[in-house]
């Protein structure tokens, strides 16, 4: 299951992503905003904790510029948020740190980018190579 949250400035796109995870059949939950004006950090710990209670195992977040509720997100031990712009990014992230959040910029990428890196993060597996499970342990 994959936790999606946003707030205000990420509202659109996480609708675009929301139809891209419907369209592939990808399991999620919805953890808001729906619009309204609202506090990043509360929807980072939303998300953030179902991740650690094994709710979800992977999240997507948005805010204006992915900065924030980046930043917010890890602020929790055991969170591995990563904020993207490029695919690359979003393909490394998961192969060397083993990211369980990514975090995009609504006002930042358009949509069809944030789909494509959405896509490569969800699909690229961690590669267990010893060097990056030793750096992980040194973060946390």
């Amino acid at each position: 299951m994959v936790g999606i949250a946003c707030d205000h400035g990420g509202y659109e796109l996480k609708l675009q992503i929301i139809n891209y995870l419907e369209k592939n059949g990808v399991e999620y939950k919805d953890f808001g905003c729906h619009g309204e004006s609202v506090d990043y950090p509360i929807y980072a710990r939303k998300v953030g904790q179902a991740i650690l209670d094994g709710e979800c195992e992977k999240g997507i977040f948005i805010c204006g510029t992915g900065i924030g509720i980046s930043i917010a997100a890890n602020k929790m031990p055991g969170i591995r948020c990563a904020l993207c712009s490029d695919c690359f990014s979003a393909e490394m992230t998961r192969v060397h740190n083993d990211s369980n959040i990514i975090a995009l910029g609504g006002r930042v990428v358009g949509p069809e980018l944030a789909i494509k890196m959405v896509d490569i993060w969800l699909n690229t597996p961690f590669s267990n190579d010893e060097r990056h499970i030793r750096r992980i342990n040194m973060i946390e």
